[in-house]
């Protein structure tokens, strides 16, 4: 069993505030906040979807750091693709902790047999207050997995309190997804562009078996949606990569 403590991860964040309230100031539920936050996710139609990544990684015990900008490609479907287009650092954060993690990602998406989405179905629910998400007021709640399934997590969910779209998820991983890693602790950030949540930051502070602690941020940036520009993204990111923007 793990303590959380996401201390570390938090220091610096644009976007927390105290929770308040045990009660909605609104005078919804928390049932009736959560079913319009799951009409809200179901109502953003599947679609292909890219967008540029910059990663920045670290092994803080061996004083190691490498940098990796790369697209990042989800299918209509929610295979994940990735294209590096340009990395630099240490061999060693470019082998055992970016690598890992972007094969560990595609796999545990590709072959999970189930939805991963935050909902009743995975999770139970409970409403622990208001709090402010960079100006914006959103709704935190406590969740916990039904199931310990790769994927999932025990945290919290923020959702923002005009769309009913998730603005913050963070907490641990409930299953490992590689026998490399002994514990994931995370915070993910969304934006809401065009009435849908896209990632904006991903926080991640794992355990590993092999090389001690790894700490990664990644940055989110031009966001595509559908199948055509999604492609131009693609296409237009491979000739860069080969003409002089490719791997180190």
């Amino acid at each position: 069993m793990f303590v959380v403590s996401l201390v570390p991860l938090w220091a610096g964040l644009d976007a927390d505030g105290a929770p308040s309230a045990s009660v909605p100031p609104d005078g919804r539920s928390g049932a009736e906040i959560i079913d319009r936050y799951v009409r809200a996710i179901e109502a953003q139609q599947p679609q292909s979807v890219s967008m540029e990544m910059d990663m920045d990684a670290q092994l803080p015990k061996l004083k190691k750091h490498g940098r990796l900008h790369a697209l990042r490609f989800v299918t209509r479907l929610g295979k994940i693709f990735y294209s590096s287009q340009h990395f630099e650092g240490d061999g060693t954060i470019k082998k055992e902790v970016i690598a890992r993690y972007l094969e560990t990602e595609t796999q545990a998406r590709n072959d999970s047999t189930g939805s991963l989405t935050v909902t009743p179905e995975n999770y139970r629910f409970k409403y622990k207050g208001m709090t402010d998400y960079a100006g914006q007021p959103a709704y935190l709640f406590q969740v916990d997995a039904r199931k310990k399934r790769v994927g999932l997590y025990k945290g919290e969910l923020w959702i923002d309190a005009e769309a009913y779209l998730p603005l913050r998820e963070w907490g641990v991983l409930v299953k490992s997804p590689s026998v490399f890693l002994k514990s994931v602790y995370f915070v993910r950030d969304y934006t809401i562009q065009d009435g849908v949540s896209v990632p904006r930051r991903l926080i991640t502070d794992i355990n590993t078996r092999v090389v001690g602690k790894a700490q990664f941020t990644i940055w989110y940036t031009n966001v595509r949606f559908g199948e055509r520009n999604a492609t131009t993204t693609l296409t237009d990111s491979l000739e860069s990569a080969g003409t002089g923007g490719g791997d180190d």
